[in-house]
């Protein structure tokens, strides 16, 4: 069973504290089909996910099967599905993908065969085998409520929590995802609880609780909803509610409540004995049977199943395997994305290699001219100061723009990664995946573009621009600029909300790069010293320059409008702006950022 004892959620607004839900107190029992209606902002959502888990309860009590939920701990991923409004599958995915997906996530399975067994039972149940090879993309709102449920399904919960799964959906669908809830509540105890803004189909529920400005103004059979609101109509009774306020209609209720409840009860024996709703092993509430009996025996009229053995989740790894298995599928499946990484990837290159001439030429020295031909000497001194400044731009002009455009590649790799699949992501970690492991596919995943694009991008150059000094150091700080900007940025999509705000953080760190490194512009002291160890080009670009070496470096140094680091001082900054990246994008990726 399931009871509320005084729940509240309390919110503060103004410096006040508002009562999202106001002492809601109810209890379902196993095998029930409850549904929590009300008008638009009572906070059924907000009692659902209190209920899930996700908001903390600021005072009262939740209990579940006996166990106080509020003082011993959350229940367990794989009692509990959450099924929200927003879709829970990628689009690039097949219905058998996404499923198999969400199984991988949260079962672990002994063989392929039980797995397999366990995908095919949960598209049967959502009536989804027909359509098992379509993509996500292409399924209509019925359907994509259909897959929510047989992902949330596949770890066989008790508690199944539905947030508005038929909003948006046409008559016959909504309908046929009501029916849907209604078998599933009738299978192994389950409790399914249902918000609906709709009032259709009550008759289908064993209970029905009314919310009002957070507060409980209702719980009973579905029959005498109109009874107790004294209306003809069930589409009445919001506008009854608006007559009173959430807690006179709670101090009402409380004094009919028990009497709702033994009808309740009555009603729940009746359908136990006809064999409507199958109760495991743990939860009848006749007498223990005797040793003998076979295990799917009725014991008088009521019908008794075993309660099945508790779901084991995947490791670390497994995990990890498979949400990497997922990236790269979607990768290649997105056209648009491998299109555009093929284009940045060939394109960015040749925009580099289009400077190179200019950086080939040599510096003329200085000759052994006699001393007391000191007009020579000045000539050239001056022809050798003018090669150092054309040849040391040059260099140090190719070496910055790598840079920059490795910079780019970074911000483009990652600004979305995490904050455009919040909400799975979220919700995949409710379902018990975890943090760790979303970390790992992510980095994995980054470092094959991150070593693919400054790779290419070091070859490329070098076959049309010969780097002057230790080409191996060179690629390694191309290799550490780009890694560097993209955990950064990964840590950026980590800790922000939406997509919209990563991407715009991303582009301005990028933007910020080129004229705070003071590579081109010369920087106020006071203000180098404060932004220099942020500033990833700059340590890239100071790493590449010292490992030139000789008359090539001497040039730059000539022409750079700010002083050059030794090379390992530049690569111990990179690493560390590279380990920030990765410590701050665990962060957001542990913590609750769910809506």
């Amino acid at each position: 069973m399931l009871e509320l004892k005084e729940i509240c959620f309390t919110i503060q607004k103004d410096g006040d504290p508002v009562h999202l839900v106001n002492h809601a107190s109810f209890a379902v029992p196993r095998g029930h089909f409850m549904a929590i209606v009300g008008p638009s902002g009572c906070g059924k959502t907000t009692l659902l996910k209190t209920i899930a888990g996700l908001n903390p309860e600021s005072e009262g009590s939740l209990w579940w099967e006996g166990r106080n939920l509020s003082q011993e701990g959350d229940l367990e991923p794989w009692e509990i599905g959450y099924v929200p409004q927003f879709s829970i599958a990628y689009d690039e995915l097949t219905v058998d993908e996404a499923v198999e997906t969400a199984t991988r996530l949260r079962v672990k399975s002994a063989n392929f065969e039980q797995l397999d067994r366990r995908i095919d039972r949960m598209l049967e149940e959502t009536g989804l085998d027909p359509i098992a090879d379509r993509k996500v993309k292409i399924l209509s709102g019925g359907q994509k409520r259909r897959l929510g449920l047989a992902m949330e399904l596949v770890s066989d919960p008790k508690l199944l929590l539905c947030d508005e799964v038929t909003s948006g959906l046409d008559p016959r669908s909504e309908r046929e995802i009501v029916h849907l809830l209604h078998e599933l509540s009738r299978h192994d105890g389950r409790m399914v609880v249902s918000v609906t803004h709709s009032l259709a189909h009550l008759e289908l529920y064993d209970s029905i609780l009314v919310l009002h400005e957070g507060c409980v103004a209702f719980h009973g059979p579905p029959e005498q909803l109109t009874h107790y609101f004294s209306v003809d109509d069930t589409e009445e009774i919001f506008p009854i509610l608006a007559k009173q306020s959430g807690l006179a209609w709670q101090d009402s209720w409380q004094k009919h409540r028990e009497a709702y409840y033994r009808k309740l009860e009555r009603t729940r024996q009746k359908k136990i004995a006809a064999g409507k709703i199958k109760l495991p092993r743990d939860a009848r509430q006749t007498k223990s049977r005797k040793d003998d009996t076979p295990e799917s025996d009725v014991e008088g009229d009521e019908m008794i199943i075993d309660e099945p053995d508790p779901i084991r989740a995947p490791g670390l790894f497994s995990q990890f395997s498979t949400l990497l298995t997922r990236r790269w599928k979607i990768f290649f499946r997105d056209r648009a994305q491998v299109f555009l990484q093929l284009a940045i990837l060939i394109c960015f290159p040749v925009l580099v290699t289009l400077f190179s001439e200019k950086g080939k030429d040599p510096i003329k020295r200085l000759s052994d001219l006699p001393e007391e031909n000191m007009l020579l000497e000045l000539q050239s001194k001056v022809e050798v100061r003018n090669d150092q400044i054309r040849v040391g731009s040059a260099v140090s002009g190719i070496i910055m723009f790598e840079v920059i455009l490795l910079a780019l590649m970074g911000s483009n790799n990652a600004a979305r990664e995490v904050a455009g699949e919040r909400q799975i992501m979220e919700k995949e970690k409710f379902g018990g995946v975890r943090p760790l492991a979303y970390l790992m596919s992510k980095l994995t995943f980054l470092s094959c573009l991150i070593l693919a694009q400054s790779l290419w991008m070091g070859i490329f150059v070098e076959f049309f621009w010969e780097f002057r000094g230790t080409f191996v150091n060179h690629v390694i700080f191309l290799v550490l600029v780009n890694a560097a900007i993209t955990s950064i940025c990964l840590a950026i999509s980590s800790l922000m909300r939406t997509a919209e705000q990563a991407s715009l953080l991303s582009i301005y760190l990028v933007g910020f790069q080129l004229p705070l490194s003071g590579a081109i512009l010369a920087l106020p002291e006071s203000i180098e010293s404060v932004t220099r160890p942020f500033i990833s080009a700059y340590w890239a670009w100071s790493g590449s320059v010292d490992a030139l070496g000789g008359n090539i470096f001497n040039a730059v140094d000539v022409v750079a409008d700010t002083s050059l680091s030794a090379n390992n001082t530049c690569l111990y900054m990179l690493v560390a702006h590279v380990l920030v990246g990765i410590v701050a994008a665990w962060i957001g990726m542990a913590r609750h950022q769910w809506d």
